[in-house]
């Protein structure tokens, strides 16, 4: 779950993060109000979940009240990378004399926390570790003695950064760390963390990714959910448990388990097609989940044939097949459909489908192949 930049400025200042005065608008009227209250210039930014916000217009500079209100007029209802601008955060501008980067994430391949720091902040830091990877200094926490301040005075010499700037960053550092772990986060980054011209760091921007499974320790983050920001089937899926991204391609994939899920896709590929979705129903799915994933899959217009791979572990092949035909029950639909059974009551469950006009495959290469021909009317 990704938090808008305002919510995740919040959530660093209530770890102590030094972060600049403004509040969120939703008119052009709230805009206003806003920047008259903090006076003098202010930034006014959309906030949508999708980078390269300021390339696109979404990021303007205000010198006074009445600007900020034009300034949202034009911000709001923008269209940005496919996402609309529903609200705008009003901060006061900030005297920036440097930029940096900071931010803690996830290493799966060290299992630990890694804190980066680097001096080229304000960039995609993506594209700075691609190009010059030099300038990303990097350590790594030891869960048993967790943060120390060597490590943070370490990432402060590792990017140039002024003596007398050194502990303030430290504080800062172990702060973000903090909030890093309290929130249960993958990602916790602030892009720029600005010097300002009185010599102090601010966080000017941030952006945080809380743990999906996490958050039922998290009420309140989870209340943070920002439904502006998910497709209606998106929503759907997480009302029903299901993991569910919506992708470009024609065929519908429903999977038990995110691993087989990826496979699934990658065979798809192989044999010329794109898949539309990544849909995994978890172990253990009773009918009315499966049949509520295939309602997700063929409200999608994309979406040409569909491919069920299902692996019966836990999940048991004739609660899936019973899903499916439930699913027959609630949806007219002509999308052909190609169906895999392996494992758990297997049998059950292809002699429920017997009577459905449904293709049948013993493996996933033949699922996948058989998928692809129907998309292209083949089958």
């Amino acid at each position: 779950m990704k938090l808008q930049e305002y919510q995740s400025k919040r959530l660093f200042a209530q770890f102590g993060v030094p972060i600049p005065d403004g509040d969120v608008a939703t008119t052009p009227a709230e805009a206003r109000e806003v920047a008259a209250r903090l006076g003098g210039t202010v930034v006014v930014k959309s906030q949508v979940l999708v980078g390269g916000r300021g390339k696109a217009g979404g990021v303007k500079l205000a010198k006074s009240a009445d600007e900020a209100g034009r300034v949202a007029d034009q911000i709001l209802g923008m269209d940005i990378k496919g996402l609309t601008v529903h609200k705008v955060l009003i901060d006061q501008a900030a005297d920036i004399a440097d930029e940096i980067y900071l931010g803690a994430v996830m290493d799966r391949a060290a299992r630990r926390v890694a804190l980066m720091a680097s001096a080229a902040g304000g960039m995609d830091i993506e594209e700075v570790a691609a190009t010059t990877p030099e300038k990303i200094i990097t350590v790594r926490i030891d869960p048993a003695v967790g943060f120390q301040d060597y490590q943070a005075r370490q990432l402060a010499f590792g990017i140039g950064l002024a003596k007398e700037l050194v502990r303030p960053f430290t504080t800062i550092a172990h702060q973000l760390f903090d909030c890093f772990l309290s929130s249960d986060a993958t990602l916790a980054e602030i892009n720029p963390l600005v010097v300002t011209g009185d010599n102090k760091l601010l966080a000017v921007d941030g952006k945080v990714v809380l743990d999906d499974s996490a958050l039922f320790r998290h009420p309140d983050l989870a209340a943070l959910r920002d439904a502006d920001e998910e497709t209606e089937a998106e929503t759907e899926a997480r009302r029903h448990g299901l993991s569910y991204v919506d992708l470009d391609g024609e065929i519908g994939c429903m999977v038990n388990g995110a691993g087989l899920a990826m496979a699934t896709m990658d065979v798809i590929k192989l044999y010329g097609a794109e898949p539309a979705n990544f849909l995994d129903i978890g172990g253990g799915a009773q009918a009315d989940k499966v049949a509520a994933a295939l309602r997700i899959i063929l409200a999608d217009p994309k979406v040409k044939a569909v491919l069920f791979n299902i692996f019966g572990g836990i999940t048991r092949c004739d609660e899936v097949a019973k899903g499916i035909l439930e699913a027959f029950e609630q949806i007219d639909t002509d999308v052909p459909m190609v169906t895999r059974l392996v494992g758990t009551n297997q049998e059950e469950g292809r002699a429920i489908l017997a009577g459905a006009q449904m293709a049948t495959a013993n493996s996933l290469a033949e699922g996948a192949q058989k998928a692809v021909a129907a998309a292209r009317g083949n089958l």
